[in-house]
């Protein structure tokens, strides 16, 4: 798998490149912003857009969507319980006193357990509530991009609104921790982590 990390938005998300090799097709995992830099990144690979992946609706992961389905022609989705959130992107960026690019509907909408197929690539979709109502993560290849559900040594704020902490905890314990512990966490913000690591330190879970 081709795999490349880009720190875009004003918010500095984790937004992840996910291509393959031999089909050169690729996923992208929550453009939060700089869309002209995602697409510099996937020309400078030989790769061609075929899918956009939101792990939630928060406005800073989502900045560079409406720029990726213009220039690409990719697909969008979201979980369903997340889609609302993309409509009210401007009014929750505004919140923070930033602004935020509107994102157009999903082309369709997840409800977790789904395989998407890139390539070759396999995507498996985890529906990881608790953050927010839709939240997911995407698991590929031993990688794990977790979104704002699981960092390396905390968890994602459940103080906005569908916000949900005994939630986010215990599908964290049930669908995450339960995974390979060499399994290579890729958060939404900050730096990559492993399972077992966070089984281990994450005060969340100790």
């Amino acid at each position: 798998m081709h795999l490349q990390s880009l720190a875009v938005g004003p918010l500095q998300v984790n937004c992840f490149i996910l291509g393959c090799p031999r089909t050169r097709e690729a996923a992208v995992v929550d453009p939060g912003g700089d869309g002209e830099r995602i697409i510099k990144a996937l020309e400078g690979a030989g790769l061609v857009l075929k899918t956009i992946i939101n792990t939630h609706g928060h406005f800073d992961h989502i900045g560079a969507n409406a720029l990726l389905v213009e220039k690409t022609g990719g697909e969008l989705l979201i979980h369903r319980a997340d889609q609302p959130l993309l409509s009210r992107a401007a009014a929750h960026a505004a919140s923070f006193g930033l602004r935020a690019d509107p994102s157009p509907e999903p082309t369709r909408t997840l409800e977790g357990g789904e395989t998407l197929k890139v390539g070759d690539l396999s995507l498996q979709i985890i529906h990881t509530p608790g953050h927010s109502p839709g939240g997911i993560c995407v698991l590929c290849d031993g990688h794990l991009f977790s979104g704002d559900a699981l960092f390396s040594g905390s968890i994602g704020r459940t103080d906005l609104p569908g916000g949900d902490h005994d939630l986010l905890i215990s599908v964290i314990r049930e669908k995450l921790l339960v995974l390979p512990e060499q399994t290579i966490v890729h958060p939404g913000h900050g730096p990559d982590t492993t399972i077992g690591r966070e089984k281990r330190m994450n005060p969340f879970f100790g």
